[in-house]
Formats: structure tokens, sequence, C-alpha cells
């Protein structure tokens, strides 16, 4: 997707196109957005020395909230300051769950449990494909399956009540919109690039 900017590029204005369309459901909308973003909201979770997989799983909350809010944003020029905000709150709580500071003497008999290895490396990588397969994947859903996908992803789960009165679905209808919407997620195409490259690899001879 092109950058739409008014006369004199008024990054501003770019901004609040940006937000509008993606919060209708135009996919390359979104994709600009994370795309443009996603720098920023790394250098905020770096200083809170994250694993690699806990600062993934944190990332994949920012845009998951994001995703779930969208439309709710009442002043699109604000996104930057609303992902440092989620950003920071969501890496605080993983920090505090996990309740450990990562050793830097290499005489701390733990020190060398935090070298890379070859398998975190490809866990990592495994880790970060899924990530963007998801987001482009939930891209090519409506606003509404997003948010309700979203919310049942919640922990500790959303009671359905709740989730009929953020999305405007009759709780009769969550189960079939559910199965609608994960049925149209994979088939998104990074859905099944995905999990044909899952496939192919339990093929492969090891």
């Amino acid at each position: 997707m092109g950058e739409p900017r008014r006369a004199g590029g008024d990054v501003e204005t770019d901004v609040t196109v940006l937000v509008k369309a993606a919060a209708l459901g135009d996919a390359a909308a979104w994709a600009e957005i994370v795309d443009r973003y996603n720098r920023l909201l790394i250098k905020v979770l770096l200083p809170y020395r994250l694993t690699s997989g806990e600062l993934e799983d944190v990332a994949q909350t920012v845009w998951l909230r994001l995703i779930e809010h969208l439309g709710e944003l009442r002043e699109p020029r604000a996104l930057p300051c609303w992902i440092i905000t989620t950003a920071r709150r969501e890496a605080t709580y993983v920090a505090s769950r996990s309740a450990r500071m990562l050793p830097s003497d290499p005489q701390d008999p733990t020190w060398s449990a935090q070298l890379v290895s070859d398998e975190d490396f490809d866990t990592d990588l495994v880790r970060a494909e899924r990530h963007e397969a998801l987001l482009e994947g939930l891209a090519t859903l409506t606003v509404r399956q997003r948010q309700l996908l979203v919310l049942l992803s919640e922990d500790p789960p959303v009671p359905y009540a709740e989730i009929s009165r953020r999305t405007g679905i009759a709780m009769g209808a969550i189960g079939p919109t559910r199965a609608r919407a994960l049925e149209r997620l994979r088939a998104a195409p990074s859905i099944r690039a995905l999990r044909a490259g899952v496939e192919e690899s339990g093929r492969r001879p090891r």
C-alpha cells in the first residue's frame, strides 16, 4: 500500500488515514501500520531484558490489543503513544511474572544458560515466522472477526455476555462466528504457507 499523504506530506493525516482504513478491514493499511511501527515497538521492549521468546509474545500481544481497539482510538495521531504505553504495560507484566534478572557475571552458574544455542535460534525463528503469519492472516478477517478471536484468546477467559456486548454478536452466534473466522484464518495465504512448511519439515528425514 502506498503511503496516503495530502499536499505537503502531512504525516499526522497519513496516520489518521491508515488507522481509519485498517479499522474498516483494509489489510494493506494494517500491514503498513505493523511495518511502520514494529521497530518502535521492539525499541520500547528491549530495555525490559525479556527473553527472545517473551519479547515475541509481548509484541504479538500488543498487536492483538491494537486490532481489538483500533476502531476505538479517539485520536489516531496518538497511535505511537498508544503502542508505547501498551508495550510498557505488557512488558512490565511479563517481567514481573517471571520475577528474574538476567545474570551478567560469567561466573554465575546460570549465565551459560543464557547463551543462544542452535536449537534456541531455530525455536525463535519459528516463533517469529508464526507471529508474522498470524498478523498477516488476521488482516484478512473482518474487524468483528478479529475482535472476536482476540477476546476468545484472553486469559482469564472473557464471559460470552461481555464478548457479546463488545462485539455486538449475539451470544448464540459467537460459536458459529468463531468457526467461520478460524476457517477464514486457516485459508489465509500466510497461514497456508506456514502449515505447508510445518508438514514438509515433518516429512523430512531427521
